[in-house]
């Protein structure tokens, strides 16, 4: 996390998931909701409001770990569709939305932070934090 050092951030004061994996750089976290399996978060350790803030290095890094969590969670859960957004505007702390999404689900073709399509989303099979985090890895070897 960002060791407590900037007051009044919730994703430096705590993980902000359950944590799958994670580097020096970031951590990859499970949002956990149930409409959206597969929901994860990636996130920097430290503080930083903007990607382009952080030194390119950093910033390639930061898209080679997003594009291993897409890939292990297009294998595990098999969406129709990836959603990847960076909004920072309730949490201006650098950290990525990676959802999974499809066609039947609550909010399909919106975006999940409107208004529902449906009343529920079918229930997908779970993926356990080992598994997803097991996959990551492979995924990063391949990079």
């Amino acid at each position: 996390m960002c060791k407590y050092d900037f007051e009044d951030c919730e994703l430096c004061e705590s993980p902000g998931g359950e944590v799958v994996w994670e580097s020096d750089l970031c951590r990859v976290v499970m949002v956990g909701d149930p409409d959206y399996p597969g929901f994860c978060r990636i996130i920097l350790h430290r503080h930083m409001r903007e990607m382009t803030d952080l030194p390119q290095k950093e910033r390639m890094q930061l898209m080679s770990v997003l594009f291993a969590v897409e890939s292990a969670v297009r294998t595990l859960y098999q969406p129709d569709k990836i959603n990847l957004a960076s909004l920072g505007n309730m949490t201006p702390h650098v950290h990525w939305h990676l959802i999974p999404r499809w066609r039947d689900d609550r909010h399909f073709p919106n975006a999940v932070w409107t208004k529902p399509q449906r009343q529920n989303s079918p229930r997908r099979p779970l993926v356990n934090r080992q598994q997803l985090g097991d996959q990551i890895i492979a995924a990063m070897r391949t990079r």
